[in-house]
């Protein structure tokens, strides 16, 4: 089966098929510099990483431009309210981006554009619409026609009459028609600035894109990508800029990831639900938040939550844990003829491949492709101890080739789960010397079958979210 994505353009899902064959160009919209970024911007990165990642894996030469827009109104705004250069606030968000990025495992693009880099591109692409009736100067600004462009707002598929009649719309003397959008902004008195034919001034927010996206990629993209709150009006403003300055289709799919709700209710600083990614990774390790955003389909809602992000941690730890069984029986080198169980392990390692090809060439479905991972990791379990260790050797290979692809399980499991561990420990309320002293206590109590102080004891550390496992090599504990 082919690759098929959602094209928000279209409606539909859409078999992938490039521009120029074995080639991709992807564009996805990045962050506005001014502020560290929340999971909103994780699980939007996230996704689109694991996009380029897959595509790469199908063998696609892919060129990946992900921009900053490092001059805006917000960026202004924090600059004047920190008292430093607009470019100083801008440079020090980048920096804390590309670290909370870095953390969460993203491969970099191929570009990653400014748009203080790139003002004379987007200049000239201001006058191109200028001189093609498309745009007007109106003082030192220049908006765009909206009513020129006859495809404006296929993409959102809203209607321009029923928005200007239902929307408050301030009224603007300088643009003539109230839905006409910027693409160049006269300068206010100290407010950074470019010159241009139209005076000083810096670009729009919408143009930026555009001119950078063509730049790289050329009049038309295979895939550009952002988030669904960028469809309008963002996303439905570059067609308008870019189709009505080259003739030429801008982007052939348009790929959009869902909202990011926080525990069942839209993520909003006014309601206090707003966390950023550093917050985040305080209290989760960085492969369980990644786990976490890829654990639903991309275009889907997904509802941050303490209980869901504790269940992926506990999912992923199903995963390491059984890596680090494989690994512990390749380290001991004791080999096995096949059996009805390894039959079964072999029969499901043998699958896998071709399993998750068909779950992510369904519109990048890493739901279901985990849910597959998560099948093979209990035959795992139940064939460990008496499987051949070639046909370890070959899961353990198989597991590897996927958790690459999505960029999961970047660890050695022994080392992923004593980071787990050490992190869990840290978080406890009891000390850990005071768990084994209870435990040796236990350990008395029911070697004189005091069976009433023993439960008392196991009660104890539950209380204290302790578990006690009880097996013929002893007592040993794991955080709840």
């Amino acid at each position: 089966m082919p690759l098929r994505v959602y094209n928000t353009l279209t409606g539909s899902k859409e078999e992938f098929v490039p521009i120029n064959p074995g080639k991709v160009g992807m564009y996805v919209c990045g962050v506005t510099v001014y502020d560290h970024c929340h999971i909103g911007h994780a699980r939007a990165n996230v996704v689109f990483d694991m996009i380029y990642r897959y595509l790469q894996a199908k063998g696609l030469d892919v060129t990946y431009v992900r921009n900053y827009t490092d001059i805006d109104d917000k960026i202004i705004n924090r600059a004047n309210r920190d008292g430093v250069p607009y470019n100083e606030i801008s440079e020090r968000f980048i920096e804390e981006f590309d670290k909370d990025m870095a953390r969460l495992m993203l491969q970099l693009p191929t570009f990653q554009p400014k748009a203080t880099e790139h003002i004379p591109e987007i200049i000239a692409l201001v006058q191109r619409l200028i001189d093609k009736g498309y745009a007007y100067a109106s003082g030192s600004d220049v908006f765009f026609r909206v009513d020129r462009f006859e495809g404006y707002l296929k993409l959102s598929k809203r209607n321009l009459e029923d928005m200007q009649a239902g929307a408050r719309i301030e009224v603007d003397e300088k643009k003539e028609h109230p839905m006409d959008f910027a693409l160049w902004k006269g300068a206010k008195p100290g407010e950074p600035y470019w010159e241009s034919p139209w005076g000083q001034g810096r670009p729009g927010w919408h143009i930026e894109c555009s001119a950078m996206s063509t730049k790289f990629l050329g009049d038309t993209l295979d895939i550009h990508g952002g988030g669904k709150d960028l469809i309008f009006p963002h996303h439905e403003n570059e067609i308008a800029q870019s189709e009505a300055a080259s003739g030429k289709p801008f982007v052939k799919y348009w790929l959009h990831n869902g909202f990011v709700n926080i525990n069942a209710e839209k993520m909003s600083k006014s309601l206090g639900n707003f966390f950023t990614i550093k917050e985040v990774l305080e209290r989760y390790d960085a492969e369980v938040l990644r786990f976490f955003l890829l654990s639903a389909h991309y275009r889907s809602p997904i509802d941050f939550s303490d209980q869901n992000l504790k269940e992926a941690e506990l999912g992923l730890e199903r995963i390491y844990k059984a890596l680090a069984g494989i690994d512990e029986r390749l380290a001991a080198g004791t080999d096995h003829a096949p059996t009805e169980e390894s039959a079964e392990l072999e029969e499901k390692c043998s699958s896998i491949a071709a399993r998750f090809v068909e779950a992510m060439d369904d519109d990048f479905n890493t739901a279901m492709a985990l849910g597959h991972v998560f099948d093979l990791v209990r035959s795992i379990n139940r064939a460990l101890p008496v499987s051949p260790l070639e046909l370890l050797e070959r899961v353990k290979q198989e597991v590897a080739n996927i958790a690459a692809t999505l960029g999961v399980c970047d660890s050695v499991p022994a080392e992923y789960l004593q980071r787990m561990k050490d992190r869990k420990t840290s978080e406890m309320e009891i000390p850990v010397e005071e768990i084994e002293t209870l435990i040796a206590e236990r350990a008395e109590a029911r070697k004189a079958k005091n069976f009433k102080r023993s439960d008392e004891i196991r009660d104890l550390l539950l209380e204290k979210n302790i578990v006690l496992l009880d097996s013929a090599q002893g007592t040993t504990w794991k955080v709840k």
